[in-house]
């Protein structure tokens, strides 16, 4: 007999979709059967755009936690009290196999979500549905989207679990109830293949109608994060410790043809041409260098700001999308209190941190390279001393940073550190504000949320051109490329050729580009960060600095990337300051903000919650948990 996907799921059997979809169930004297769905195109597109809107729960973009974005509970941002201190609950280790704050998410979430793309697929096949009488060929257009969303939803909870089943098929009541996962191998393997046949089905380019729906291009970009993810050190040659996986002895080793798929699907993505022969895809440029957002001091360039707002950049660099993600009111829980605003998630000093400076030779190096004192890099006056990265001042609010027209200050006022609602690192956030609003000054808009931009897949194709022996000079080029579009310089000429060092520039290129858009928390982990020996043994020598942790934050960085702490830059009154603001005089000062929980291998992983390891006795859970 047919093997039958969770239990969980069977019990849901006599509805065909949730309650928001309860329409498969009735017409209008509520007898409207399977097959009345299936024989009617606009019934099923309905159903297909439906797996769409479930994105907005099931692949958040800026409060992926419900009210907190994913860079809450990474060294990218601090979390505030709010709302039950979700996030907190996360970086103090209060989370476990039945409470993990947050929803939408979750194990159970995302695979009621692939019952209704199978029941899709299925009873597409059964009752034949009939093509779009309007527009021959859609039909197979709305079949490659779902094959697409099939496989996305298998990465979503690949990302978040590791080893999970792979639901291809429909729920049979009277079938075998244990379902085991899979290794991680074993689900890319299977989500490639989702995607090939979606890649089969789907055009270049979606008409402007279906703007922003899955086209080829989105499921050859998934097919090669994928790949990336499979040939990164948690599943190709790294050691997690104590792992208890059931795919670990295909993880232990390293295999190079892995990076070399991941290589290759990248350039598929990157080779795709429209029907002009032209690129699909292409980083946004528009804007010039002259050109900066009003009120920043002509520091946040109109480029980079316009990035998440310009539909042009959506349709050549956007190669996936979570349309109407949140609208403005988002940004008054976030903005500085100064501003309205509630503070809710603040960059801290690691990130800060990554942001490379503009040295006197023309190209850009870490602030903490051993050349940046002698270049002029003050850490007493880090953002002004040099100039840093412009996508440092797009991204973040300092001491002294000029927002709207009003320079901020967190020495003193409502925007002072520690004051209600305010920052606890020295940090505001800026990336995603559209910097017209205020609350309640009557600006509305959406904001639309990328799930996977370009930058992505080229950063994965010279990371896997790196580990296979490629060209240097392609290299070299990709990385500048991407820095040249934020106005950044280059990589610096002695890097090239060096494959320790361009990985360093490849990760800190990673980590600066994707900052706030829910990345970091897998990267860490995808790279063994926290266990690494080497961030282990800077740890050590990071508790060895001084005899407080306030010392130590200001003797000993850059700061080990363990996720087990967070620091901060708070001004100090001197005299001979160098940052003027009000008519004072500040220095920086770095300072230790809070101490987080990470277990390894706990923390590498989500938990599969209590409850589904009941309903599937088969179902093994995550290492540590």
């Amino acid at each position: 007999m047919k093997k039958s996907t969770l239990l969980i799921y069977i019990l849901i059997i006599t509805a065909l979709l949730s309650c928001k979809k309860d329409f498969l169930n009735r017409k209008p004297d509520d007898q409207m059967t399977e097959q009345q769905v299936f024989s009617d195109y606009e019934k099923v597109n309905k159903l297909i755009t439906d797996l769409y809107g479930d994105l907005h729960s099931r692949s958040r973009g800026l409060a992926f936690l419900q009210h907190f974005s994913l860079s809450a509970i990474t060294d990218e941002c601090r979390g505030s009290t709010v709302e039950n201190g979700q996030s907190r609950a996360f970086n103090t280790g209060g989370w476990n196999t039945s409470d993990q704050p947050g929803s939408g998410y979750k194990w159970a979430d995302i695979y009621s979500t692939l019952r209704i793309a199978n029941q899709i697929l299925t009873g597409v096949r059964i009752y034949k549905t009939p093509d779009n009488p309007l527009n021959k060929g859609d039909l197979d257009i709305r079949m490659g989207e779902t094959y697409f969303m099939r496989a996305y939803y298998h990465y979503l909870a690949a990302r978040l679990y590791g080893e999970i089943p792979y639901i291809d098929y429909l729920i049979d009541p009277n079938g075998d109830m244990a379902i085991k996962q899979e290794t991680f191998h074993t689900i890319v393997e299977k989500i490639s293949a989702d995607c090939d046949s979606a890649i089969a089905l789907l055009p270049v380019n979606q008409t402007d109608p279906q703007f922003a729906r899955a086209e080829k291009g989105t499921a050859l970009a998934l097919k090669a994060i994928v790949r990336w993810m499979a040939a990164t050190p948690l599943y190709n040659g790294g050691a997690l410790p104590n792992d208890t996986r059931i795919g670990k002895a295909s993880y232990s080793t390293r295999d190079n043809k892995r990076w070399e798929a991941a290589r290759d699907a990248a350039k598929a993505v990157l080779d795709l041409k429209s029907e002009n022969g032209q690129p699909r895809y292409s980083l946004y440029t528009g804007y010039g260098s002259n050109d900066f957002v009003s009120g920043s001091n002509n520091k946040v360039y109109s480029r980079l700001y316009q990035l998440f707002y310009d539909f042009n950049a959506f349709k050549t660099e956007g190669i996936f999308m979570n349309m109407n993600d949140k609208y403005e009111a988002w940004q008054g829980d976030n903005y500085p209190p100064s501003e309205g605003g509630g503070s809710r998630q603040q960059p801290v000093q690691e990130q800060v941190d990554e942001y490379e400076y503009i040295a006197p030779d023309g190209f850009g190096y870490p602030v903490y390279d051993a050349r940046a004192v002698a270049d002029g890099y003050d850490d007493a006056n880090p953002y002004e001393s040099v100039k840093r990265d412009p996508r440092f001042y797009r991204d973040i609010i300092y001491n002294g940073a000029t927002f709207r027209n009003s320079v901020k200050n967190t020495a003193t006022g409502s925007d002072k550190i520690g004051a209600t609602n305010s920052t606890t690192t020295g940090y505001f956030l800026r990336k995603f504000y559209r910097e017209d609003y205020r609350p309640g000054n009557g600006v509305s808009f959406q904001i639309h949320y990328p799930l996977i931009r370009l930058p992505e897949i080229m950063l994965i194709y010279a990371e896997a051109l790196n580990e296979t022996g490629g060209s240097a000079d392609a290299i070299m080029t990709i990385l500048n490329t991407i820095r040249q579009r934020s106005f950044m310089v280059p990589v610096p000429p002695s890097v090239k050729g060096d494959k320790t060092k361009t990985n360093e520039y490849i990760q800190r290129e990673r980590r600066v580009e994707f900052f706030y858009e829910n990345k970091r928390w897998f990267t860490s982990r995808l790279y063994l960060e926290p266990s690494s020996a080497t961030e282990l043994a800077r740890e050590q020598s990071w508790q060895s600095a001084g005899g407080d942790n306030d010392t130590r934050s200001q003797k000993f960085w850059p700061y080990p990337k363990c996720q087990r702490m967070v620091n901060g830059m708070k001004p100090v009154e001197d005299a001979n300051g160098k940052i003027t603001i009000g008519g004072k005089k500040y220095n920086m000062q770095r300072f230790f903000v809070a101490t987080w929980v990470f277990v390894s291998p706990t923390h590498f992983f989500f938990p599969v919650n209590q409850d589904e390891l009941i309903k599937d006795p088969a179902l093994q859970q995550a290492p540590g948990w």
